[in-house]
């Protein structure tokens, strides 16, 4: 049975100059009896001592996690004023006062109604007050005290995480920080060893340990490798009570994975690699891939590969593939299957990122032997060089050798080469070219002035295998002979003034040459042979490729002669020589005193007063203006004369309307449709005729179709038969056409020249009953007999 005490704590208060203490009371179940009360009257302020407290304590102390069934028992107050009378009533407030605490108002018991968590609460704080249940007043001023719970270890240690992820370095030393698990008791760390946690490992032995006191993690085991285990899952138990008998416990789970190092070097699994590639590879082409293992993974698992020795060493190249750590045999050079078969490499893979703590374990690399055969391919001819660059005069002959091309078959067959030229490159076909031996020969005459270098391509293929081929470009030069003459730079017409004297400048002349000259052009200038001592002036030869004309005498008439035409001979110093005779042409104008040209006109002065431009200008658009009036009255009397072709229904006057329209004979299909003759049900409706108003807008009335032709049926069946039996008929399907007339027309014929053969007279009375169009025959033909009778 547990026993609970009490402390009365005793306070004293009095003058601040003067102080009184008593020392605590003994620790009992209960109230002191008789305490020492000083009385001192209220309502004296003059007094020097204030009465004493009746009744004081400190606290109580109460455990937790009562189980018991009834209520758990507090403590008891009293006070000395209670006398036992039951006068005195107790008052209890504060934190939990009658809802956990609760108070015997006449005995002054408190009780807890209810179990109690230290880790939920562990100070309550209350007030307590007797009052005279009479007057309602307090008897004693209100004392605070305080219940304290007292903790029992009802809390296991818990980890802040359920579950660590940590990591450490493969091959670590022993005793490496892993990680530190940290774990939380909740009971109170200053009563007992309820919240004192040790930590112990119950899993991950002998690889890991941790340290009691703090939690850290350490490895245990020396030279643990990635490769043979990565993962280890690690449990971890925190015990409270320092781990004695009977104290709780919490665990957590620990993975911890080993990271790699780059422990492991770079091993190729073969000794040796072969590989084959056709002749034709390109340059840059990929052969094949080699990969040296390695157990390492990430950056530590990087390759590098390089070519160290070999006789293809500068035909091949070795590149790595960063994403898949494999080398690349690439081909650096073009390939000859004649020349060279078979090439052997030294490769070696190596690691970039090499840790120094573990060269012990050695050379972080490997070499591998690469055989390379290459493959014979059927190849195109292959000419002696890239280009042709060939020279030809421009005045050669046709069919002229100009050079020569060659190619050869590099395969081991030599198979014989045909020589061709791509006209795409020679549309005009200027040039030709041997099939057998490349001579390239012109076909037409070359023109250095018209063009000055040809552009083609020769192609060369195997005669066995034409689509084995290969091109070269030829370009092809035309040089320069001197075989144009030179001509005046631009047309001469120059002017000489009346009042001129002699030996006056008129004009100065140069010549230019199409002809290329190295050494620059040098022209010679001369009059005519034939003019050149009668001639009314002079040239001088500059010698610098230019000339000037002068006047040989003083005065020229211009109403005696008004132009002169002055032959110039042009010759050049080059080899031939070419010469040309250009002309001048020099006017003979009217000048005023100070040589400047007024008139070259002969009629000027014969007309003095002519007209100005201006003038002329003015007449010319009057001109024009006239004609164009004319031409637009021409038009618009053209259209008045024009008169409709279609004749008003109510036109009946006594007019002879002239078609002059001929029939179109057997392919005019609107005047007789050959459709009928094959079915003479298929009759079209009465085409009306488009130059002409139609009569009636009713549709002509359909004559009865004769149901069986034998006539027309006879009539083809005969010529059918006809034509398939002459033996001068095509051989070929023709078209035969037949223009069957039939019997003749039931109102038998119109023409007038079978009249003549006839001796009786006609009668053209039903003329009248033809309607107003043939009332002028009527008259005219119904007259014939009262002239006869007259």
């Amino acid at each position: 049975m547990r026993t609970y005490h009490c402390f009365w704590l005793l306070f004293w208060i009095g003058h601040p100059h003067q102080s009184y203490s008593t020392p605590l009371s003994e620790r009992t179940s209960s109230f002191p009896e008789n305490p020492k009360i000083l009385d001192l009257s209220r309502n004296n302020r003059k007094e020097l001592h204030r009465p004493k407290r009746s009744w004081m304590w400190n606290q109580f102390f109460l455990l937790e996690e009562y189980t018991g069934s009834d209520y758990q028992y507090v403590g008891k107050l009293h006070s000395d004023q209670d006398k036992g009378e039951g006068s005195l009533k107790y008052i209890l407030s504060g934190d939990g006062a009658g809802d956990l605490f609760i108070i015997n108002e006449n005995t002054g018991d408190i009780q807890a109604t209810r179990r109690l968590d230290r880790e939920e609460k562990p100070v309550y704080i209350l007030r307590a007050q007797a009052i005279n249940k009479k007057t309602g007043r307090p008897v004693e001023p209100e004392s605070e005290f305080i219940i304290k719970i007292h903790d029992i270890n009802d809390n296991e240690p818990l980890f802040t995480k359920e579950t660590y992820n940590a990591s450490v370095p493969e091959m670590s030393d022993v005793g490496t920080f892993v990680v530190q698990v940290t774990a939380t008791d909740a009971d109170d760390p200053t009563y007992g060893n309820s919240a004192r946690v040790v930590y112990s490992i119950l899993q991950g032995q002998p690889y890991f340990s941790v340290e009691s006191e703090s939690g850290i993690i350490k490895t245990a085991l020396l030279n643990m490798d990635r490769e043979n285990r990565e993962q280890y899952q690690v449990v971890i138990q925190a015990k409270d009570m320092g781990g004695q008998m009977g104290g709780l416990s919490g665990t957590t789970t620990v993975n911890i994975t080993l990271t790699d190092v780059n422990d492991n070097p770079p091993r190729f699994p073969q000794s040796a690699y072969q590989f084959k590639i056709p002749e034709s590879a390109p340059p840059d082409s990929s052969i094949g891939r080699i990969k040296a293992s390695d157990a390492d993974v990430g950056q530590n698992a990087e390759m590098e590969y390089s070519i160290i020795e070999g006789d293809g060493s500068e035909m091949f190249g070795v590149i790595t593939d960063k994403e898949t750590q494999e080398g690349i045999i690439t081909v650096k050079k073009a390939l000859d299957f004649e020349k060279k078969r078979q090439f052997t490499l030294k490769v070696e893979s190596s690691n970039p990122h090499v840790d120094p703590r573990f060269l012990y374990l050695g050379p972080f690399k490997d070499i591998t032997t690469i055989r390379i055969v290459v493959e014979d391919v059927d190849e195109p001819p292959v000419f002696s060089r890239p280009a042709y660059v060939l020279e030809v005069k421009e005045d050669v002959q046709l069919n002229t050798v100009i050079g020569t091309v060659t190619a050869r078959d590099p395969d081991i067959a030599k198979n014989p080469i045909k020589y061709s030229v791509d006209r795409h490159t020679d549309m005009d076909r200027i040039f030709n070219i041997d099939s057998g031996n490349g001579s390239i020969f012109t076909s037409k005459l070359l023109d250095r002035e018209t063009l000055l270098w040809h552009n083609i391509t020769v192609i060369a293929s195997e005669i066995n295998n034409p689509k084995e081929s290969s091109r070269v470009p030829v370009f092809i030069k035309v040089l320069d002979v001197n075989d144009n003459a030179p001509e005046f730079a631009m047309f001469y017409e120059t002017f000489v003034c009346e009042n001129a004297k002699a030996e006056q400048l008129i004009q100065t002349l140069s010549a230019v040459d199409k002809d290329d000259s190295f050494g620059g052009h040098k022209f010679s200038f001369s009059l005519a042979p034939e003019i050149a001592s009668s001639s009314n002036f002079t040239l001088q030869d500059n010698r610098d490729n230019t000339a000037a004309i002068f006047t040989r005498r003083n005065r020229y008439n211009r109403h005696e002669m008004n132009m002169y035409l002055l032959p110039v001979v042009i010759s050049d110093n080059d080899y031939p020589i070419q010469s040309s005779t250009e002309t001048v042409t020099i006017r003979v104008c009217a000048c005023d005193q100070r040589g400047k040209m007024l008139s070259c006109n002969a009629e000027a002065l014969i007309h003095p007063t002519g007209l100005s431009t201006g003038a002329l200008i003015a007449i010319l658009l009057c001109i024009v203006i006239l004609l164009v009036t004319v031409v637009l009255f021409a038009a618009l009397r053209r259209q008045r004369k024009k008169e409709p072709l279609i004749i008003s229904k109510e036109d009946i006057r006594d007019n002879i309307v002239s078609y002059n329209d001929e029939g179109g004979g057997e392919e005019d299909t609107q005047a007789f449709d050959i459709g009928t003759l094959r079915n003479p049900e298929a009759i079209e409706d009465n085409k009306l005729r488009r130059d002409i108003v139609p009569e009636t807008l009713f549709m002509p009335r359909r004559t009865p179709v004769v149901r069986d032709n034998t006539d027309v049926r006879d009539f083809i069946s005969q010529r059918l038969k006809e034509n398939d039996l002459d033996p001068t008929a095509p051989p070929y399907d023709s078209l035969a056409t037949y223009a069957y007339e039939g019997n003749g027309s039931v109102a038998e014929s119109l023409s007038s020249l079978e009249s003549v053969t006839t001796d009786g007279d006609q009668d053209y009375d039903y003329l009248s009953d033809w309607g107003p169009r043939f009332k002028k025959l009527a008259d005219m033909y119904g007259g014939a007999d009262s002239d006869k009778d007259s």
